[in-house]
């Protein structure tokens, strides 16, 4: 959703945003980690879940930072690039080259080893049908709800969200009706950079805390939103449950090692045939 919203507003394809996650990441896994512990965050548990009031202050820690490192790469790049009259390439590959010192940051400061929130083997509850599901799943599934639920809040029920939505359609015109579209770029970099953020954190519960591990979900988080359709934050949402599945039930008929392959098939399949996505762009 936050890759989405930052094209679909700013026209900005973000290939920096998989390393906002991975910073994200890594940020709250400061606040979890021995780190955090001596300054007194970590710690506690709710319940079945794994983790406790720290990884909470860990998300919001996270969420804080990547919001700042945002809003400093307009502030340093993007809107330098604007100005210079720069091309959707041409901010194609300052994002690249972002995201590749945002990596590099990443593993100069917390090395290449892979970490985990919380040690151990966390056990999983069945649910009908004998399916097994994680407590934290759920917690992810929630947690990806209540975002989709405030951005929607904020795009169509806040001043703040009109205008976003106004100089989305038209620039020019936005600017000329009096809307401070600088304000609007500055605003539309913080929410994508609280998304990723968000994102981030949840992938490192799903998975492992590693260095690359926000670069190589790029190319499925792009073919989300293709599949949604760009600029369409809920149909990223959307397009990204049908990416995920359709990774995982591609194993029954092909090897598992195939299966970073089939967002290209999705990408390649959407773009022959219906290139505005499956749900089309909103405003």
């Amino acid at each position: 959703m936050g890759l989405t919203l930052v094209y679909g507003v700013l026209g900005i394809g973000d290939f920096a945003h998989g390393d906002k996650m991975g910073w994200g990441m890594f940020l709250a896994f400061f606040v979890v980690s021995s780190e955090g512990a001596n300054l007194g965050f970590a710690g506690g548990q709710f319940g079945s879940l794994s983790f406790g009031w720290g990884l909470v202050v860990g998300i919001l820690v996270a969420m804080a930072g990547v919001a700042v490192i945002s809003i400093a790469l307009e502030r340093l790049v993007f809107r330098r690039l604007r100005a210079a009259g720069g091309t959707f390439f041409v901010f194609a590959i300052a994002s690249l080259g972002v995201s590749i010192g945002l990596r590099a940051l990443i593993q100069l400061i917390w090395g290449p080893s892979n970490f985990r929130y919380t040690p151990g083997i966390h056990p999983a509850i069945e649910i009908f049908g004998g399916i097994k599901v994680k407590p934290d799943q759920f917690f992810i599934v929630g947690i990806t709800l209540l975002a989709a639920v405030l951005l929607y809040w904020l795009l169509y029920r806040t001043r703040f969200g009109k205008a976003m939505r106004a100089t989305a359609d038209n620039p020019g015109l936005a600017e000329a009706s009096g809307i401070d579209t600088n304000r609007i770029r500055y605003g539309t970099w913080l929410v994508g950079g609280l998304l990723a953020a968000l994102a981030g954190v949840m992938l490192g519960l799903q998975a492992e805390v590693r260095f690359d591990a926000g670069f190589r979900l790029l190319l499925p988080l792009f073919a989300a939103v293709i599949l949604g359709g760009i600029g369409n934050p809920w149909g990223a949402l959307l397009g990204g449950l049908l990416v995920g599945v359709a990774q995982e039930v591609s194993t029954q008929w092909i090897n598992t090692g195939l299966k970073p392959g089939i967002p290209f098939v999705i990408v390649i399949v959407v773009l022959l045939l219906r290139p505005r996505g499956l749900f089309g762009q909103v405003r």
